[in-house]
């Protein structure tokens, strides 16, 4: 009875694992860090804990001795796992160092102490055929110590610089292919054939020196990444791969003999080829990559298929086939259980595998996301027959001693029937693809009917065709102006020769397909019955004059529509059916409140409080590093952002804020600075602290790409950086902009120093992105200090009386003025733009100053003194911006 608690209870934290990662997917959107704590609810989590687990199972069977202190020692390491996993995860998302440094810790010292008790447990053991195996248990438990360690050591870093990357691939490296690849391929040597039902040969590849070669390519990875050597990484993977290939080779062997007829046996052999392809992947991302930036980011692309397509299956394939036999109760028990995790195993594996390799098309984000939903409904099956397999084997315990006849159960090499099931999984998929087509049609260049027949009108089809060539180049479509026979279907090759991605929308409705630089296309649009315009809805490329109009020869209005070119109203008034050009092919890129959703603003309240919850960007700022080289990973991602109370915009950030990371330096020193594009659309960028020519560094960069944008900083001051991608407006808008602070020669010191970067919001839908009409209008929704309207009214600065405060303050624009202000506080020093307006009074020593007035672009700093407490707010005294937004308040206590 203890033995069958004992394995229910530890068996249950591997589904426990599993079950919050299926939770997780459902409400990945409210939390942070989804997608990295996604992948460590799997590999830290339900991996791991599997690992502690049959590591520690195999090691008593091969070694034939139980280890010391048996299962209250396996108990006190999966406690101290659990405990030490979980709190890794919560300090990454909560952004406390000090939980991931504990966490950590006791990760890598529960995984050295798993070695150490299987190394004494191996020392008096008897010998056997098998037992060096269970060194791939030791090498493997050293691997995860020294993996999560240098996870440590990023964390610590916090996501910037070179060095970071070189951490993160080492991070990947020791624990992909050490800590799981290595405990897999030690367990594969004997699982693999057992599940077959094959013979087992003594003299397997693994139980040879095999593992030695392993070892010495996961050594040649980690010394590549501490010593800056990334072909010397590259050369490790490769020699991990030979062993790898040679251990693989010996399983295809034992397949060849026994074809597999279980889940088990297909989803680990799914599992083994994926751990082949992505080891393989990691080696080329890693040799072929310009630098060490390009390669994490190619890195880190393999995750979810070494996390689902290896991991995932070989960790439920191996639960398939143990479960049953650790639960036991005879054969009638066994055969009951074994059946209940079989079910529709061919369906599962085809369909699984089926979307991963899907995934790896160029599809829409909206068929990515189905797949998905596809791959974690089909894995979180297993939880499911996971309860009704325990369900099975209490059930047929109870019943009287049945004795099973022979044939009753599947012989070896026996195949049941396929071709339903098979069938039933390619239906889902196909099902999926069309769901995720139909959702958004532009993801394969289609266009609906209804589009269509918008596009026509009231005439007659001729049955004709017309198919005309237009380019994409210089945010222009090239001709601009393309005539149709009224009721001929008209077909457009469109070819991106430009820089940046484009696509076609019209304002019948229709939308192409994403264009990337080099692509072509050919787009049904449909029967023409009527003049129609066009343009490119992404990112504000119509404002900068990309459009298009299809006139219709022949109908009432062509005489009318030969008068324009453009398509664009004169006066730019907004000439399209209801938001109809912010759609856009990928679901994204608004050109201004989109039909999918109303703007923002109407959700807008001025005088409404954040929760209890809100925490304000903190203003605080720290004094220059004591270094004289600066270096910065700045990645772009798409972030939804609340920038008001109830108010969110899916803004365009670096480093996950809008403003961006603030680098603060002296004059001499040096900023090496890597942007890297998680984005959705090419962004670039421009920092006015350097004296650079901007034909290299600022070039836009397309989703995937990165570079390294270095220069001296040769001047002090406050300097806007910025992405430069036209429209400049409408990105900067978006949350693309930060401070650099190149402090004066002789700067004083201060009791307290903060910055305040204004900026302008222009809303588009809710949770969408920026209102481009809005920006060419000028007419901000909100005007903001660090990015939240208010938010140091709810959560005021500090200072205490007597203190000197110094406020620095950068206008991000894109296009309003600041005219900052504290009132009731009179500033003694004013710096702007690299000078001093007023220095301590200035030359009668009793000169103040009540406003620092900017440009867009501007900056500067002010210094004041409290002589009394009380709440002073600053304001920008452009007064109807202050009532948008951009106030705050100074609480000054005795």
């Amino acid at each position: 009875m203890k033995d069958k608690l004992w394995h229910i209870v530890s068996g249950s934290l591997v589904p426990a694992w599993l079950a919050a990662a299926v939770i997780l997917t459902v409400v990945h959107r409210q939390l942070p860090s989804s997608g990295w704590l996604l992948v460590h609810l799997v590999l830290l989590g339900a991996v791991s804990t599997a690992i502690l687990i049959w590591s520690q199972h195999f090691a008593d069977t091969l070694l034939r001795r139980k280890a010391l202190g048996h299962r209250l020692s396996l108990g006190l390491r999966l406690s101290t796992h659990t405990v030490g996993a979980v709190l890794v995860m919560a300090g990454v998302v909560a952004g406390w160092f000090p939980l991931v440094l504990v966490g950590g810790i006791l990760v890598g010292l529960n995984a050295l102490a798993h070695a150490g008790v299987i190394v004494s447990q191996s020392r008096g053991a008897l010998p056997g055929r098998f037992a060096p195996l269970v060194r791939y248990y030791v090498v493997s438990a050293v691997m995860l110590a020294a993996g999560v360690t240098l996870g440590i050591l990023m964390a610590r870093l916090d996501g910037g610089g070179e060095s970071y990357e070189r951490l993160f691939i080492g991070h990947l490296g020791l624990n992909l292919l050490g800590w799981v690849g290595l405990t897999v391929i030690g367990t594969i040597a004997l699982l693999w054939p057992t599940v077959l039902h094959t013979r087992v040969d003594g003299a397997t590849v693994a139980a040879g020196s095999t593992l030695a070669v392993l070892t010495g390519g996961l050594g040649l990875i980690a010394l590549g990444c501490l010593a800056d050597l990334r072909l010397v990484v590259a050369l490790g993977v490769l020699v991990y791969l030979v062993a790898l290939g040679r251990v693989l080779w010996e399983g295809i062997g034992h397949l060849r003999r026994a074809p597999a007829v279980t889940f088990a046996a297909w989803s680990l052999g799914a599992a083994q080829l994926w751990f082949a392809l992505c080891t393989l992947g990691f080696g080329l991302r890693v040799a072929l990559a310009p630098s060490w930036t390009a390669a994490a980011a190619g890195v880190e692309t393999l995750v979810p298929y070494f996390a689902v397509g290896f991991a995932a299956q070989i960790l439920l394939g191996a639960l398939s086939h143990l479960v049953p036999v650790v639960l036991g109760g005879g054969p009638a028990a066994l055969k009951a259980t074994a059946a209940e995790l079989d079910r529709a195993g061919l369906f599962r594996v085809v369909v699984v595998n089926g979307a991963l390799g899907l995934s790896l098309r160029p599809v829409s984000s909206t068929l990515t996301v189905a797949l998905s939903v596809l791959v974690v409904a089909t894995l979180a099956s297993f939880l499911v027959l996971f309860a009704r397999a325990l369900r099975a084997n209490r059930r047929v315990r109870a019943l009287p001693l049945v004795r099973v006849a022979p044939g009753e159960r599947p012989t070896p090499g026996e195949r049941p029937r396929s071709t339903g099931r098979m069938l039933a999984a390619a239906t889902a998929l196909l099902l999926t693809v069309t769901v995720g087509i139909v959702a958004d049609p532009a993801s394969v260049g289609l266009s609906t009917v209804s589009t269509q027949a918008a596009a026509a009108g009231s005439a007659a089809a001729t049955g004709h065709t017309t198919t005309v060539a237009v380019d994409m180049v210089g945010t222009r479509f090239v001709p601009d102006r393309v005539e149709v026979p009224v009721g001929d279907d008209l077909v457009i090759t469109l070819t991106n020769r430009d820089e940046m991605t484009h696509n076609l929308v019209l304002e019948s409705g229709f939308v192409s397909g994403s264009l990337d630089p080099g692509a072509t296309e050919s787009v049904a649009v449909g029967v023409i019955g009527a003049s129609v315009d066009g343009w490119c809805s992404i990112a504000g490329h119509r404002l900068l004059g990309m459009t298009i109009r299809i006139v219709a020869v022949g109908g009432s209005d062509s005489a009318a529509g030969s008068e324009s070119s453009g398509g664009a109203a004169a006066d730019g008034e907004d000439t399209t059916m209801d938001g109809m050009d912010g759609m856009s092919a990928d679901g994204g890129h608004t050109g201004h409140a989109s039909a999918a959703g109303a703007s923002a603003a109407a959700d807008l309240d001025p005088m409404a409080e954040p929760d209890a919850g809100f925490e304000a960007r903190d203003a605080a700022l720290p004094p220059a590093p004591g270094v004289t080289v600066h270096r910065q990973t700045l990645v772009v991602r798409d972030l939804k952002t609340e920038v008001a109370p109830g108010v969110t915009q899916m803004l365009w950030t670096f480093n996950g804020t809008a403003p961006g990371p603030t680098l603060r330096g002296t004059v001499g020193d040096v900023f090496e600075i890597t942007l890297v594009n998680k984005g959705t659309v090419g962004h670039s960028i421009d920092f006015h602290a350097g004296g650079v020519a901007p034909d290299a560094v600022m070039r836009t960069i397309q989703p995937g790409g990165s570079l390294v944008y270095t220069f001296t900083a040769t001047r002090s001051g406050i300097w806007l950086y910025h992405c430069s991608t036209m429209p400049m407006s409408v990105h900067i808008a978006n949350g693309m902009f930060g401070a650099v602070i190149i402090d004066p020669p002789g700067l004083a010191a201060v009791d307290r120093e903060y910055l305040v970067v204004q900026s302008e919001l222009y809303l588009g839908a809710q949770g969408g992105e920026v209102d481009a009409l809005k920006v060419a209008a000028q007419t901000p929704d909100l005007v903001v200090f660090n990015g939240y309207a208010n938010q140091y009214v709810a959560r005021p600065l500090t200072a205490r009386v007597g203190e000197t405060v110094r406020v620095w303050v950068l206008d991000a624009g894109p296009n309003v003025g600041s005219a900052f202000h504290v009132v009731g506080g009179q500033f003694h020093t004013v710096y702007k733009e690299g000078d001093y307006v007023l220095k301590d009074g200035g030359s009668t020593g009793t000169g103040g100053s009540q406003v620092l007035d900017l440009a867009a672009a501007q900056g500067g700093f002010v210094e004041l003194t409290f002589g009394q407490a009380g709440h002073y707010p600053f304001v920008s005294h452009v007064m109807s911006d202050a009532e948008k937004g951009a106030r705050g308040i100074i609480e000054v206590v005795p």
